[in-house]
């Protein structure tokens, strides 16, 4: 009796043993289950608008991303800085893009500013354009139409087309706030809609001046340096180039979801250290820390 007791509790400590194990095996699949669901868990669509100087970045994040979560649709639109933040302050989109700091008109609009991009930018003529340098005083002349010939600062005799932004523009703010310091654009320019108008209108026209964000400068213009000094991330990080700024998205309040999801992933080390600089921006966690 006492020997049949015996076996039929081993057999049962064996059972209750394999129900242990098999729990907890199911326990982590069910665990690992739930985490490879996560990105399938994130869905929805975003809305996004503003800056023309961040869709070289956007672009290829809406992309990635998309590929990343894949039921999760990104819309990019451009339009100007300040058309972003409108837009996002309206609730007609949940992100606006923007190349400036939250102006004390918009402070009182419950946005929320996530900072994610060094955005660096250069003046630009058309190739044939002698000129290679001009000096800080030099360009706020030619912005202010102080100067109007080329002839004026080493080039051909030859009058300067300025071809820039809108008023709209955050990369015309930038230029008044970095390099102009209060001074006024003159009302004599060309005003063209976005980064790439800017670009492909001075490589058409002689003699024109114009400034873009860095991504954009391709092999169709030619770029000048400032003060001497050549534009490359290493000199901005350097404090040797000064012409930048940074790249915001903006929410009413804070982001959840997929609006959230994608401006982490943004953020993320994953694109920060293996796409930014590519797409020729500069990854916020380089700069110096003031």
């Amino acid at each position: 009796m006492f020997n049949k007791m015996k076996k039929l509790l081993s057999v049962g400590a064996v059972v209750a043993s394999a129900a242990v194990l098999l729990t907890g095996c199911g326990g982590s699949q069910q665990a690992a289950s739930s985490s490879g669901s996560a990105a399938q868990e994130i869905s929805g669509k975003i809305s996004a608008s503003g800056s023309t100087a961040l869709l070289p970045l956007l672009k290829p994040a809406q992309e990635a991303f998309q590929d990343k979560y894949e039921k999760v649709t990104v819309n990019v639109a451009g339009g100007g800085s300040f058309t972003g933040m409108n837009q996002v302050a309206e609730g007609s989109v949940q992100i606006g893009n923007s190349d400036v700091n939250l102006p004390d008109e918009y402070k009182d609009k419950g946005l929320v500013d996530h900072k994610v991009v060094v955005e660096p930018f250069v003046f630009i003529v058309d190739k044939a354009n002698k000129v290679d340098n001009l000096t800080k005083q030099q360009v706020i002349d030619i912005l202010t139409g102080k100067i109007t010939s080329w002839k004026e600062v080493g080039g051909d005799d030859q009058p300067i087309t300025l071809i820039h932004r809108a008023k709209s523009s955050g990369s015309r703010a930038t230029i008044a706030d970095v390099v102009l310091k209060g001074a006024s654009f003159t009302d004599n320019a060309v005003i063209q809609d976005s980064n790439g108008a800017v670009r492909a209108a001075i490589a058409s026209t002689p003699g024109s001046i114009g400034y873009v964000d860095a991504p954009y400068a391709d092999d169709s213009v030619k770029v000048l340096k400032f003060d001497g000094v050549e534009y490359s991330p290493q000199n901005i990080i350097d404090g040797k180039y000064p012409i930048y700024g940074y790249g915001h998205m903006y929410t009413k309040g804070e982001p959840t979801g997929a609006v959230k999801a994608f401006i982490d992933y943004i953020l993320s080390d994953e694109f920060q250290n293996t796409q930014v600089e590519k797409l020729g921006f500069i990854p916020v966690n380089k700069m110096p820390q003031k």
